[in-house]
């Protein structure tokens, strides 16, 4: 990384995003990749797995909010600012199948402050909207990722 990493904003949400997902168990367990990041904005995969499947043989809306609430947490702690939930909806507009690959896109409407704004689309490999997702997060105390000068 070069020293001026700070001033970087891509260096900063790549470096961000890589010490997130190294210390992400959860993200981890479930299969999730991060495919991408850039300043407010992530973009996560998961497939989905037999375990994943509630009694109507389609994926639980646990886990597909999981996939949502994931990619919403790499998006607003892109700014490499250390960043907490502070309230989110979802609806959930069709279902998952085993097999599926889903994609949660995480993009920031607003940053003021301490607060952000971000909606994120889980979508399957078809591009079928699957479930709408917005979060507001709350910026707390300390860096994500120690930048040394």
């Amino acid at each position: 990384m070069p020293d001026d990493i700070q001033h970087n904003p891509q260096a900063l949400a790549e470096l961000a995003g890589k010490t997130m997902y190294e210390r992400d168990p959860a993200s981890q367990a479930l299969g999730m990749t991060l495919d991408a990041i850039r300043p407010g904005y992530a973009r996560m995969r998961m497939r989905v797995r037999a375990d994943m499947l509630n009694g109507h043989a389609t994926c639980h809306g646990g886990f597909i909010f999981m996939l949502a609430d994931s990619a919403f947490a790499f998006a607003c702690n892109s700014h490499n600012f250390n960043t907490v939930g502070a309230g989110c909806t979802i609806d959930y507009l069709a279902p998952g199948r085993e097999g599926d690959v889903l994609v949660a896109e995480a993009v920031e409407q607003a940053l003021s402050g301490k607060t952000g704004v971000y909606d994120v689309t889980v979508t399957n490999g078809e591009g079928r909207v699957l479930a709408l997702f917005r979060g507001k997060s709350h910026r707390v105390s300390g860096m994500v990722a120690e930048v040394t000068t």
